[in-house]
């Protein structure tokens, strides 16, 4: 099984029990061990990951490592870790700034099970930062963020290499926070810039602050769709190629009048979503989307006739899930968030195999 895959699993087990994790010790059993364990490091083993690793500090006697990932003998990570979903707060993490200073470790990881927070020394040498330079959430996580924490699997380790990249990414992450804020809520400054840009040397009058600032963010948000739905037509080409070699049917645009459709970054989360449910049986290239204004439509093969699911996201705040019976009758399922897309992973499977099953008769 390939690492996302192995990450996708322990998602969607995490999701299912969280709830039902109440203790730090359980956190990391069920959470923490499995993790380390991903990244090909035998937790079984003590020569490679050390629990309750003692560092002493100065007068300070016994003092404990959570877990402490080994190399050659030495410690190379070290975990600090919180019951599920505790506060990850930096004034939490006095005890890893401790270990940090008197082991040979480069990179500490305060972490709840949930989110894992990498910190290092790039301010001042042997003296961990303050902010992270690398955060990963095993509940949300992109393709690029399975990257970067790949860089920290046994197979792949190195030093040098992580702390070339991780200056960058620590910027990287601080400006797409501060991006994100201004998408929701464009600073003034940022809006006077913009308008003196289109008007010159026109006043900056409250009018033209509030309309500037309602433009800007509906500009953000329709560049954000349409970079979206430029790059799923994109990983998406091949397999309507394909599938118009095959002469599957295509279905024709509902209402070639109306603008064109936008794929949401929610309705490209719950298509991944589907993905990952149904990969261990089939392959995710047969898996896909097909958008339209009213839904979005997710398929086998790319045929109309095989509908797996429909995405009804339009209304942000009333999310339904479409499913499908026997008789291909679609039944709508009332969403609280994309994740809750999990809570149907039978259905969906019991659908691929009716697909399966049909075909081979």
């Amino acid at each position: 099984m390939d690492f996302i895959d192995q990450l996708r699993v322990l998602s969607t087990r995490i999701l299912n029990t969280k709830s039902l994790i109440q203790t730090e010790e359980a956190t990391k059993n069920s959470m923490i061990m499995p993790f380390i364990q991903i990244l090909g490091y035998n937790v079984f083993d003590p020569l490679e990951v050390t629990p309750e690793l003692i560092a002493d500090i100065g007068t300070k006697k016994g003092e404990k490592v959570d877990y402490a990932i080994l190399k050659d003998g030495q410690p190379i990570m070290l975990f600090e870790c919180k019951k599920a979903g505790g506060d990850l707060n930096i004034n939490n993490a006095s005890q890893l700034f401790r270990y940090f200073h008197v082991t040979a470790a480069r990179f500490g990881v305060l972490t709840n099970g949930l989110v894992y927070r990498f910190f290092t020394d790039l301010e001042q040498p042997n003296k961990m930062d303050e902010k992270p330079f690398f955060e990963f959430n095993i509940l949300d996580f992109k393709e690029r963020d399975v990257e970067e924490l790949k860089k920290f699997a046994k197979a792949s380790f190195d030093l040098d290499t992580i702390l070339t990249t991780a200056n960058d990414l620590k910027y990287t992450r601080a400006i797409q926070n501060r991006l994100a804020e201004w998408m929701t809520n464009p600073p003034e400054e940022f809006v006077r810039l913009i308008s003196y840009e289109l008007l010159g040397n026109k006043r900056f009058t409250p009018v033209v602050k509030d309309q500037f600032t309602l433009i800007t963010k509906r500009a953000f948000e329709q560049l954000l769709g349409e970079r979206i739905n430029e790059r799923l037509k994109g990983a998406m080409t091949p397999e309507k190629t394909l599938v118009i070699e095959q002469s599957a049917p295509i279905i024709p645009s509902e209402n070639t009048s109306e603008p064109q459709v936008v794929t949401t970054e929610d309705e490209a989360e719950g298509f991944h979503l589907v993905r990952a449910i149904l990969r261990e049986f089939i392959s995710p290239k047969r898996i896909v989307m097909r958008d339209a204004q009213s839904y979005c439509a997710i398929l086998l093969d790319d045929n109309n006739r095989k509908p797996i699911c429909r995405l009804r996201f339009n209304n942000p705040q009333n999310l339904r899930l479409g499913i499908f019976n026997e008789k291909k009758e679609e039944l709508l399922q009332p969403l609280e968030s994309i994740d809750d897309i999990f809570n149907f992973a039978d259905q969906l499977k019991a659908t691929i195999s009716s697909y399966e099953t049909a075909a081979k008769e």
